[in-house]
């Protein structure tokens, strides 16, 4: 392989687009109703005095990256922004020219550090990079032309831990030869989120709730999409939590491929967990649920997850570690407690999505059973740059499902300019259809058809990625 393309970053922009959803989104404490969508543009320059921009997306989700109560949603929406122009401030300051990998690298430890300064946790503070990240690798990746799988495969990015001090564990890997053996899947299954606002049956919504057609609960979504993997939310109240899966197992059994649980950091011990967990499996009516239980998704809250050991609960189910998974050793940390699963998610940064696999790859050679697994979450991504980048990622590291809930709790791209829609629709036909009066993600059999992925650049097919810029504001 040509060694690596080096190049210095000239100048980062942001832009946002509010986003409205048509149906609330429950997780642990928290609902959200609406929230902004940030847009990266990042342009970088090489050597030669050549240029090439790319970008990236991402919701802005409030009450996830920080839960304290005492913060608002735009409390939460101003962290986020503040990790942001960090992060462009870090990256802009150095003219020297760096491989993609290396310009991150080389911000990792000093951003974090600089956050907790500020009172930032590593998880609000890792959404600047990982959305800058995803920006200069399509323009990398642009400016080769060539698609995210065969860029990452051959490692374009110049991917190496070795020397970095970020993934010392993997120091012996043959990160190279990891990375040329991926191979992106065609399609990939959509596992639906059962949040804890959704509505089980039709009835259960008011009949004058919403007309645009489109499901609102999970037995209409079920026969829209044909989901047959779900991810059902639990709210740490055992006696509700029991009695909802109770209706949902009416509505997916003898039709569920896999279901995975998400605590969401809602119980406050692994005792309280464990007895949630004992009452599940002992409930004869949700044997059928219990059956096709793949994994339970962090249960304890992030502040207690890697100070308690949970191997003996996970003896009887795989347990996740996520909102914990805050920093690149986060799942090192985990996993002599018992974790044997992490997430993938966008707004983390597909570094580690990478490093996290590639760990996984590693442990698993030394195993029996292969019991180390990376799962890809979702966290309300939207159709557009964000679901083209995160389908990209997952499909490339070989994952069989993954979590999409956007689709059903936003209308589509109806906040998008029709112009933009239409473009959209033209260069990922596969991907998207037009209903509803809106282009949205295509979803049939439950699956979603990711051939169209397969363009130059992370998942953008050119440069501005089909995105009406001059349609949003530009405030920071």
């Amino acid at each position: 392989m040509d060694e690596p393309l080096r190049f210095r970053i000239d100048e980062i922009r942001f832009s946002e687009r509010d986003v409205v959803l048509r149906l609330p989104f429950r997780f642990g404490a928290a609902t959200v109703t609406s929230c902004p969508q940030v847009y990266v543009q990042a342009r970088i320059r090489f050597a030669d005095g050549s240029t090439s921009q790319g970008v990236a997306a991402e919701m802005m989700i409030p009450k996830w990256f920080d839960k304290n109560p005492a913060l608002s949603n735009e409390d939460n929406f101003k962290q986020l922004r503040d990790a942001l122009k960090a992060a462009r401030a870090a990256y802009c300051a150095d003219a020297t020219n760096r491989t993609a990998w290396q310009h991150f690298a080389q911000r990792y430890k000093p951003l974090l550090k600089s956050a907790e300064q500020a009172g930032l946790n590593p998880l609000a503070a890792s959404y600047g990079p990982a959305l800058l990240d995803r920006a200069i690798l399509d323009a990398l990746l642009l400016k080769l032309g060539c698609s995210f799988a065969g860029g990452m495969s051959a490692n374009v990015a110049g991917l190496d831990v070795r020397g970095s001090g970020l993934a010392d564990d993997l120091k012996g890997f043959d990160m190279a030869r990891f990375l040329s053996l991926q191979m992106p899947r065609k399609q990939i299954a959509a596992r639906h989120t059962v949040g804890l606002a959704d509505a089980i049956y039709s009835a259960d919504r008011p009949a004058t709730d919403l007309t645009d057609g489109l499901p609102t609960s999970l037995a209409t979504v079920i026969a829209r999409y044909g989901h047959r993997d779900f991810k059902i939310k639990l709210s740490g109240d055992t006696e509700a939590d029991i009695a909802r899966l109770t209706a949902i197992s009416q509505v997916t059994e003898g039709l569920a491929r896999l279901i995975t649980l998400d605590g969401n950091e809602q119980y406050a011990s692994a005792d309280a967990f464990a007895d949630f967990f004992t009452q599940l499996t002992s409930d004869p009516q949700l044997a059928p649920l219990v059956e096709k239980i793949a994994f339970v998704e962090q249960p304890l809250h992030r502040d207690q997850a890697l100070a308690h050991n949970v191997s003996a609960i996970a003896k009887h189910i795989p347990l996740l570690v996520d909102e914990s998974d805050a920093t690149l050793d986060a799942f090192v940390k985990a996993r002599p407690l018992g974790y044997t699963g992490v997430s993938s998610k966008s707004c983390k940064g597909f570094y580690k999505s990478i490093i996290n696999a590639a760990r996984c790859a590693e442990w698993n050679t030394k195993a029996p059973g292969a019991p180390y697994f990376l799962s890809g979450e979702d966290l309300t991504m939207q159709a557009g740059l964000g679901v083209q980048q995160d389908l990209a990622l997952v499909s490339w590291l070989g994952l069989s499902h993954v979590e999409r809930n956007g689709h059903h709790y936003v209308n589509g791209l109806m906040a998008a300019p029709k112009t933009e829609q239409q473009n959209l629709l033209l260069a990922h036909d596969s991907l998207y259809e037009y209903s509803a009066d809106a282009v949205r993600l295509r979803i049939k059999g439950g699956q979603i058809a990711l051939g169209s992925l397969d363009c130059p650049g992370f998942a953008t097919g050119q440069a501005g990625g089909n995105i009406s810029w001059d349609a949003m504001r530009s405030v920071y």
